[in-house]
This record gives structure tokens, sequence and C-alpha cells, in this order.
């Protein structure tokens, strides 16, 4: 059933099956105007073309259309992708990376589309990724984060981006996680707190953002959540209320 924009072809003129070799594909169902077309310029209906003939693929990796392009790179052969890392598209560059080896990340590691350098940060064995720690975009140093070998995520944790020193806080090691506690970002202090060892919270338990005293008071050991039940907040008082009764019965059933 058509659906979407007006069928037009990447040039914008209007899509004429008739003239299409693939026309035969049409009475079987397999393509369709506003449906399915590897003619057409509008991205979901080229991958539904090449969804239902990935046979296909192959013979449009060096279509005039980039969209085109990038949907057949998605289906084709592996041995036909290695020249579209040199594509002068950032979208197809990116569709070959994800597919090929990961060895041959390293090919576009200084590619100069961020999209590009972010399909290869999910490529790269975790013991290159060393080589984006230092990307000018905090999108390509987000995965890296992500991703980088535990060794390697206190020299992320000096990150400028506020976001990629969160996700160094979510997975290093929890005897480090102290080290954050100064961090200018309240929601990476947060996440340290959620995750350090409750006999180490006490040097979050002062933090001058709610948000982070009250991820202390829910984990906080029993002296600490009598000290946080005095809080100038309500809202810490409260949850540290909660903690020492959850405390209590927790004591009560180990009895």
């Amino acid at each position: 059933m058509p659906e979407g924009p007006e069928p037009l072809d990447w040039q914008g003129a209007a899509v004429d099956c008739g003239g299409c070799r693939h026309v035969g594909r049409l009475a079987e169902g397999l393509c369709g105007p506003g449906w399915a077309c590897a003619n057409d310029r509008y991205a979901p209906r080229i991958e539904r073309f090449f969804l239902l003939g990935p046979e296909l693929a192959d013979a449009f990796l060096t279509h005039p259309y980039f969209e085109v392009r990038a949907q057949a790179a998605r289906r084709a052969n592996l041995f036909r992708l290695p020249p579209l890392l040199e594509d002068p598209d950032p979208a197809v560059r990116a569709v070959a990376i994800l597919r090929l080896p990961a060895a041959q990340a390293r090919r576009l590691v200084a590619d100069p589309d961020r999209a590009v350098r972010i399909a290869v940060a999910h490529r790269l064995p975790p013991s290159d990724l060393h080589l984006l720690r230092r990307d000018a975009d905090p999108a390509v140093r987000l995965v890296v984060a992500r991703r980088a070998e535990a060794g390697a995520l206190p020299v992320l944790a000096q990150d400028p981006d506020p976001e990629v020193r969160r996700a160094v806080a979510a997975r290093i090691d929890p005897a480090w996680l102290i080290h954050l506690r100064g961090d200018p970002e309240p929601l990476v202090r947060r996440t340290a707190a959620l995750r350090i060892a409750p006999e180490r919270l006490g040097a979050f338990a002062a933090d001058p953002d709610l948000r982070v005293r009250h991820a202390v008071a829910e984990r906080a050991p029993a002296p600490l959540a009598r000290s946080l039940a005095r809080d100038e907040d309500p809202l810490i008082r409260e949850a540290a209320r909660r903690r020492l009764a959850q405390l209590h019965e927790d004591s009560d059933a180990g009895a």
C-alpha cells in the first residue's frame, strides 16, 4: 500500500516502473510504486526493496544516489564492501564500517564525519579505543567510555564532557569512585554515589546538590542515615527515614 511522499526518484522525476529493469518483480509483489522501490528517493521504500530482494543489493553499490548505496550496503556481500570505505557519503561509509570486520575500522579513525567515527568507535576492539579517546566530538568519546577497557576509565574520567564522565562513573571500578566526589557535574557525582560502597558514602553526604544527597540517603548505613534524617531538605529527611525503616526491617528479618 502506498505511503509517505509522492514517489519521486533521486533527481525529482516521477518514478517510472515501465522503464525499470526489475519491473518483473512488480507482479510478484516484491516491489511497487510508493511502497518498495530502489528508484525512489524515500529511504523507507528503498530499504523495503532490499529487504524483499537482498540478492539484488550487490548491483546497487555504485548507484549515484547515496541512500540507495547505503541501503544496499546493509544487504550486500561483505566482500563487496571494502571499496565503500572510500565512498563520498558518510552514511555509506558508516554502514560499511558497521558490517565489515573490526580490523577495518582503523582505516577511518580520522574520518571527517562524526557519524563515521561513531561507527568506528562501535567497531574498534576495546584495546584500540585509545585512538579515539581525544576525538573532537563528545558523542564519539561517549561510545569510547561505554566500551573501553576498565584500565582506561580513570583517564576518561577527566573528559571535558559531563555525559562522558557520567558513563565512566557507571563503569569504573568502585574503588575509584571516591575521586569523583569533586566532579563539577551533579549527575556524575550522583552516579558515583549510587555505586560506591556504602561505607564510603559519607564522602557524598554533604554534597550541595539535592539529587546526590538523595542517592546517599537511599543507600546509607544506619549512622549516616540518622545524620541525613536531620538534613535541611525535607525530601532528604524523608528518604533517610525510609532507609532507617528498611534497615530496621532487615535487622528484624535476620534475627
